[in-house]
């Protein structure tokens, strides 16, 4: 079954190879920069999970923090994923040469690339740091000196809260550099934790996805129970909420605004077609489904189900992205710019993330949790 992690990356950049050197190479690009907001945020929000029950001391997800933190293994792929981005710079950024609407200043593609690099390192920097932390406590296990197992804590717990304070600020920089900037004239200050809550989101789903596989292959030896799939699940369905809240607040304050630089670009999106097509499916997949499916106790607690409706919800989500740049990236499209091609260059950067977790579990096994433990 992992052998297919390979063939799906590679399958996805000879897609992106042979669009980019075809007659639209802006369609490559656009797919490229999609995919790349989309895996990174859910590496970066995965790790999330973990650095909050640290901090918050929560007992209930100790056997998830292991899984949660293999999603750090993505971050080095995320980073120079971000430097090839530059090379189609002239395809994602279409402000370059047009009217800035007063952000000159702030719009210059070497600042941009420089702060938004500059923001991934400390916040990748950060994440290895509590890594680097959190294993050293899993190997030595009850054999560390107990003067040592508390400065390994106190110094992991000052990184985890370093890690809250670096997400929240870079995923709004990305945010507003990598999504809002390909419409300049329009600004929204709920646009970056919109940006953040969502990232969150999407990394406690692919989180699901993870512990239920690795569950059900082995689940004589798995410490996972209902109780945890059933309080992973309340926590999905609470970021569910939060997440339709905040575009509801988003849509509803510009709305009212009726700033005419604002409510175009809600208008074309949500009330134009082909986009408005796209805004209901984002909906239905990001929101209603899980929202009417959640509210069942049991289905929280069924793996192979949350497996299946987490997958949806990363779909929503990849579509949404494309709801958010497409209008930018594509003015006066007839139809939703979205073909064979963007579905199989998502695949190889699913390929991607698939390859570096299962690398992060093969080369740390004790990320993964194997034995039993009381829930209190």
């Amino acid at each position: 079954m992992t052998a297919i992690f390979p063939v799906l990356a590679l399958v996805g950049l000879g897609a992106f190879l042979f669009q980019v050197s075809g007659e639209h190479p802006e369609k490559a690009w656009q797919a490229y920069l999609v995919n790349f907001i989309l895996w990174s945020a859910v590496a970066q929000g995965g790790l999330l999970f973990s650095v909050v029950l640290h901090v918050t001391k929560a007992r209930w997800g100790k056997p998830l923090q292991g899984l949660a933190e293999s999603f750090a293994a993505f971050f080095p792929v995320s980073f120079l994923l971000f430097l090839v981005l530059f090379l189609g710079r002239a395809f994602v950024f279409p402000w370059i040469g047009g009217d800035l609407h007063g952000k000159e200043g702030w719009l210059t593609l070497p600042f941009l690339f420089s702060r938004d690099a500059a923001g991934l390192l400390i916040l990748y920097g950060l994440g290895f740091a509590y890594l680097r932390c959190s294993l050293i406590l899993k190997r030595s296990g009850s054999e560390i000196l107990e003067d040592r197992r508390e400065a390994v804590m106190s110094r992991m717990t000052i990184i985890a809260v370093l890690y809250i304070m670096a997400y929240a600020l870079v995923l709004s920089l990305l945010a507003f550099d990598l999504i809002m900037s390909a419409d300049p004239q329009w600004i929204s200050t709920l646009f970056a934790p919109y940006g953040f809550v969502k990232a969150f989101y999407i990394g406690l789903g692919a989180l699901i996805i993870l512990a239920s596989v690795l569950h059900l292959r082995s689940r004589e030896t798995s410490p996972l129970t209902s109780s945890h799939f059933h309080d992973l699940g309340k926590l999905f369905f609470a970021f569910c909420l939060l997440w339709a809240d905040f575009f509801y607040c988003q849509f509803l304050v510009i709305w009212y605004g009726n700033i005419p630089e604002e409510t175009s670009y809600l208008i074309q999106r949500t009330m134009t077609l082909p986009w408005s097509r796209l805004a209901w499916a984002v909906f239905i997949l990001s929101f209603v489904i899980p929202f009417l499916i959640l509210i069942n106790k049991e289905v929280k607690t069924r793996p192979r189900f949350m497996i299946g409706l987490c997958s949806l919800v990363l779909v929503g989500i990849w579509l949404e992205h494309y709801l958010l740049l497409g209008p930018s990236l594509n003015p006066g499209a007839d139809s939703i710019p979205i073909s064979v091609s963007d579905v199989l260059i998502a695949l190889g950067f699913l390929g991607l993330m698939a390859m570096a977790v299962r690398f992060a579990l093969a080369r740390f096994p004790e990320l993964i949790p194997v034995q039993r433990q009381e829930v209190k």
